[in-house]
Order: structure tokens, then C-alpha cells, then sequence
């Protein structure tokens, strides 16, 4: 009989009739439970604050309604079992409303004890065991807010410097043509980055770049991005003069640089300089889409280039275009994030949208207002924005 229950417990008996509590500790003992017995309350409750035991089995009539309550409240992974043979059925009724979780009838036979007994235990073992995985739960949660708070203090930090290695906005390029960019994260850093600088005195150097991914892994890559443009922008710094500057050897650079240090990143990229003597633009293209646009005098054309991109082949080749500006032109380029918040429709209606769109903007806060962006609204996908206007 005794295999039959597994599960042995510490079970305090509270009754006023000796002859009961001995009933009960000698079958409940046969069964391999430990058995404690007091037949006052104030002493029972007393050895179960030394003892802490697995259930309790108390007299009906001898625990008040009022003390099962604050018991079962305040002890809930604790079982009570009530007994009395001597109390109406409206009595058991509310002791179980009460707290308890049975009623057992000494004149039932021992092996509805038992099987009510180990019910009991069961049942407490299993409020143990939620109570228990409820604190862990809880301290995981509380170690997992404090963690996120940590990152992201670090991710904000991390936007901070990659927002300081941003350029100035709006930056005047030359009298009449001033360049103007904004990077709409969809985290809390980004995985576009956007750079321009002069060249000599009448060129500025310029490019758009989309690193697979977003979040940290990309913003790490922009951010040494910006470091081989600064040493690219450096050297031509120190010539006296500046008569050529090939957007695609700045692209065979970058992609030499990136497999140098095996990120496992690569980027799409559109690199241009313009001439502002000669009112020429020379721009190279790695994998940049959507196309960029120029609109010259009044015309609007999407600029034409693919390319592989960067951070995957070796000795990879862009060819470079060429094409004239007249005295007033704007250009924009985005990067692939911007598809995803214009109305749905092919590639090709998306294009057309940007061209449209293209028109009469003169700096990136018109850009953004003829796309229907807000900076404050969730994004998919990192969108990066550059709008250069002259005049």
C-alpha cells in the first residue's frame, strides 16, 4: 500500500480529541508521512511557524472561519484540510470558501485519507513550485530591465557618437548650393551613413551608403566607413591641387578595406564629386538603390549605374558617369529604406513616386515632408535622405 503514494509529507494534525489526532498520526504514519500533533490551536500554529509543515489537518469546528482565512491567505502553498464528523454540511461549505481545500469525515475509511492527503500535497507542492518559479521569474525580469536599461544606455551613447561623425546639415558647399541629409534610424543606431566634404576649392566629395543589417553590427561598420573616407578626404586635402578624383577608385578603396578586416558586412554605396568649375557630376555606383535623381533645370532623370557591391569581391570594378549640371539642379538620393514607407506598388511606380516627389524640393525637410515621413514613427528599415540644391 505504501508504494502506491510516492509523494511523503510533514503534515501537522490540530485536534481537540486526543483519540482523533492519534487516529490520524498512526494511518497517516503507515503511509510515510511525519506527523505532528497538538490539539490546541495556539499551539499548533506555534509549531507550524517553527516547523513550516507540508499541510495541515485541523478541526473544523476548533479553527473559527475568520482564522482559516488569515491562514490560507497569508500561508497559500500551505494546504488545509478540515475534519469533524459533528459539523453540517453549510459549515464544510464555508470552511472551503474559507481557505480550506477539503473536508474529510472520520468515519471514511483510511484510503480516502490517504487519497485526500496526497491530493493536498500534490496540490502544495505544485503552489511551492509556482511560488518558487514566480521569484525567479521575477528576479530574471528584474535582472533582464536592468540589462536593457544598460544597453540601452549603450545603444543612445552609440547613436551619439555615430550622429557627431554625421557632417554638418545644412553645409554650404560652394556660394549657391548648399547640401542638406537626414538618417531616420529604425533602432536606436543605423546602418546608413552619409557623407560630404570639399575637394580643393571648387569640388565637394560626397556619398550614401546602406550597410546590410541595421542595428549595432551596421552603425560599427558606418563608423569605420567614415574613418577611410576621413583618410581619403585627408590625402587629397594635402595636394596643392586637385584636377581628377575618381569616384570608383574611392569605391575599389572602401571594398579593399572592408575584405581587409573580414566584418562579414558589405554595403551598397553611390560615390560623387562635383565639379563646380567645369558644372560636371561624376558618380560611381555599388549596389545603391533606389536610383538617384538629378533634377537639372526643370528636368528630372533617374541617374543610371549598378554595380556589385562592397565587401564581397575582390578587385571589383565600377564604372564611372559622367553627366552636366545646369546652373540649377538638385540631387537626391535615398537609400533602400525609404521603398518601404512609400504607397505600395512595382519598383517602377516607387521610382516614379521619387520622381515626383523630387520636384520643387530644395532641402531635406521638404524632402521629408513630400514623403510623408516622420521622425518619430517606427520604420522597418534605416532611411537615409541627401538633397544637394543649387540655385
Amino acid at each position: 500500500m505504501m508504494t502506491l503514494y510516492q509523494e511523503n509529507g510533514f503534515i501537522l494534525v490540530i485536534h481537540p480529541q486526543e483519540a482523533v489526532g492519534l487516529w490520524l498520526e498512526e494511518n497517516l504514519s503507515k503511509f510515510g508521512h511525519s506527523v505532528t500533533v497538538a490539539q490546541d490551536l495556539a499551539q499548533g500554529l506555534a509549531a507550524y511557524q517553527q516547523e513550516h509543515h507540508h499541510l495541515m489537518i485541523v478541526d473544523l469546528p476548533l479553527m473559527q472561519q475568520e482564522s482559516l482565512t488569515e491562514f490560507a491567505q497569508n500561508t497559500p502553498e500551505t494546504p488545509v484540510i478540515t475534519v469533524s464528523d459533528e459539523v453540517s454540511m453549510d459549515e464544510v461549505l464555508a470552511g472551503l470558501k474559507s481557505g480550506a481545500i477539503d473536508h474529510f469525515f472520520k468515519q471514511r475509511d483510511v484510503m480516502v485519507l490517504a487519497h485526500t492527503v496526497q491530493r493536498a500535497l500534490e496540490r502544495g507542492r505544485l503552489l511551492k513550485q509556482n511560488r518558487e518559479y514566480q521569484h525567479q521569474l521575477e528576479v530574471a525580469n528584474a535582472e533582464l530591465a536592468r540589462s536593457l536599461e544598460t544597453l540601452q544606455e549603450d545603444q543612445e551613447a552609440g547613436r551619439r557618437i555615430q550622429f557627431k561623425l554625421l557632417p554638418q546639415t545644412p553645409f554650404v558647399a560652394i556660394d549657391g548650393c548648399t547640401v542638406t541629409h537626414r538618417i531616420l534610424p529604425s533602432l536606436y543606431l543605423s546602418g546608413d551613413f552619409i557623407d560630404y566634404f570639399k575637394i580643393g576649392d571648387g569640388k565637394i566629395g560626397f556619398y550614401l551608403a546602406d550597410v546590410s543589417g541595421h542595428g549595432a553590427a551596421s552603425a560599427f561598420v558606418t563608423v569605420f566607413l567614415k574613418a577611410i573616407t576621413h583618410r581619403i578626404q585627408k590625402h587629397y586635402e594635402r595636394k596643392t591641387t586637385v584636377n581628377v578624383v575618381a569616384p570608383a577608385r574611392i569605391l575599389s578603396m572602401i571594398n579593399d578595406e572592408l575584405l581587409g578586416v573580414h566584418m562579414g558586412k558589405h554595403l551598397a554605396m553611390f560615390c560623387g564629386v562635383i565639379d563646380f568649375e567645369a558644372n560636371r557630376l561624376t558618380y560611381s555606383v555599388a549596389a545603391h538603390y533606389p536610383p538617384p535623381i538629378l533634377v537639372n533645370n526643370g528636368v528630372t532623370m533617374s541617374l543610371a549605374g549598378r554595380g556589385l557591391p562592397l565587401g564581397l569581391f575582390k578587385e571589383v570594378h565600377h564604372e564611372e558617369h559622367v553627366l552636366e549640371l545646369q546652373p540649377q539642379f538638385t540631387f537626391i538620393a535615398t537609400s533602400d529604406g525609404v521603398l518601404d514607407v512609400l504607397p505600395k506598388g512595382s519598383a517602377h511606380d516607387k521610382e516614379k513616386h521619387l520622381q515626383h516627389a523630387a520636384k520643387d524640393v530644395s532641402t531635406v525637410d521638404d524632402l521629408i515632408e513630400k514623403l510623408n515621413l516622420s521622425e518619430d514613427a517606427a520604420l522597418p528599415d534605416d532611411v537615409a535622405l541627401l538633397v544637394i540644391n543649387r540655385v
